[in-house]
């Protein structure tokens, strides 16, 4: 048994309660009504704005979300800095490339490299060491709105340490997730609270963190990660977010070893985002979740009246397969009810 083994020995019931939560929303979300493509498309498009915003003011950048649309679309922000707008692109595009591609990328050492290298590849005063580990030491600071440091946190692996480090957790990190023979939750956990104890590169080892947090709970069948933001409950709670770090990482090496701080902390964040994700699928976000069309039939539907859906038919100019699959989604969602059989049969709203 190694030492990330070892770590999992002492998960109390109230921890496995947690796990067991977000596995049961998980199966809600996979059961659940089929959210319209053009809903999804656009929450993803939201969340890719959201989550870049907030991953990269938790390392200090100043652009609110909304400055983060702006500079995708291609509108030129002149009050910040080409650095800030620089790891805001890098960002977008690979967190982008992990939501659209999931399915095709390995978890390796290698993507680990790679996405640092593509994290970075438009920031100038990083090129020296895209994709490579870091050469000097570095410590983890806690910084404020202005990106000012406020304090260590903790030290982290020695520069000449790092590469035998990484290789011996990515390895063990592949081999877990396929044997199963662990809860996914806990390799994940485990791993994200090593690697940023490693801080394996020179800069953007906070950022590479997320972008793998969403890689591999999807990976892993946590298929909402793109529809709500992980990064911006880590933002919403970014002081707890440091003090987990720092509680579990400063018993690393020790005899007592604990990721339990972390893996705490971890499971509520995403037990929130899980319920976020069923939100998404309630009756009471229906506008949400429904296409244009079903959007109009339902908006038909608010009155007190039995209608018919060849009424729906002519009023709405909507052809009838589609009235009727606005119907079933109606159902589904309880928003409506059925009266009648056959040919006498009406809908009206619950």
């Amino acid at each position: 048994m190694n030492k990330f083994e070892q770590r999992f020995n002492s998960i109390p019931p109230e921890t496995w309660a947690k796990i067991a939560k977000i596995d049961g929303l998980n199966g809600q979300w996979i059961s659940g009504v089929k959210l319209d493509a053009q809903v999804l498309s656009r929450l993803k498009k939201s969340v890719l704005i959201t989550s870049t915003g907030s991953s990269t003011r938790i390392e200090g950048s100043r652009l609110s979300d909304e400055d983060v649309e702006k500079l995708m679309k291609g509108i030129d922000i002149q009050k910040f800095t080409d650095r800030d707008i620089q790891e805001v692109k890098g960002y977008f595009e690979l967190l982008e490339n992990v939501f659209n591609s999931y399915k095709s990328i390995k978890f390796s050492e290698n993507t680990i490299k790679h996405f640092h290298q593509e994290l970075l590849k438009y920031v100038e005063k990083d090129k020296l060491h895209r994709g490579e580990y870091k050469k000097q030491e570095n410590k983890v600071h806690m910084v404020n709105e202005k990106g000012e440091s406020i304090g260590v946190l903790f030290d982290t692996t020695p520069a000449y340490l790092t590469p035998k480090e990484m290789q011996e957790l990515c390895e063990w990190t592949e081999q877990a997730l396929v044997e199963k023979k662990y809860h996914p939750l806990l390799v994940i956990a485990n791993f994200l609270v090593e690697f940023l104890q490693i801080h394996p590169f020179s800069d953007g080892n906070g950022r590479i963190s997320r972008v793998l947090t969403n890689l591999l709970l999807l990976k892993d069948g946590y298929l909402y990660m793109p529809y709500v933001s992980h990064e911006k409950i880590v933002e919403d709670n970014k002081p707890e977010y440091y003090l987990a770090l720092r509680q579990s990482q400063k018993t690393f090496k020790t005899n007592d070893e604990s990721i339990l701080p972390w893996l705490n902390f971890f499971l509520d964040i995403f037990t929130k985002q899980s319920e976020m994700a069923i939100e998404l699928l309630s009756k009471e976000n229906v506008e949400k979740i429904l296409s244009v069309k079903q959007l109009a039939v339902w908006r038909f539907l608010q009155t007190d009246k039995e209608i018919s859906p060849g009424e729906i038919e002519r009023e709405l100019k909507i052809a009838r397969p589609t009235v009727n699959q606005a119907l079933v989604k109606l159902l589904k969602l309880r928003k409506i009810e059925k009266i009648g059989q056959g040919s006498a049969i009406r809908y009206r709203r619950l």
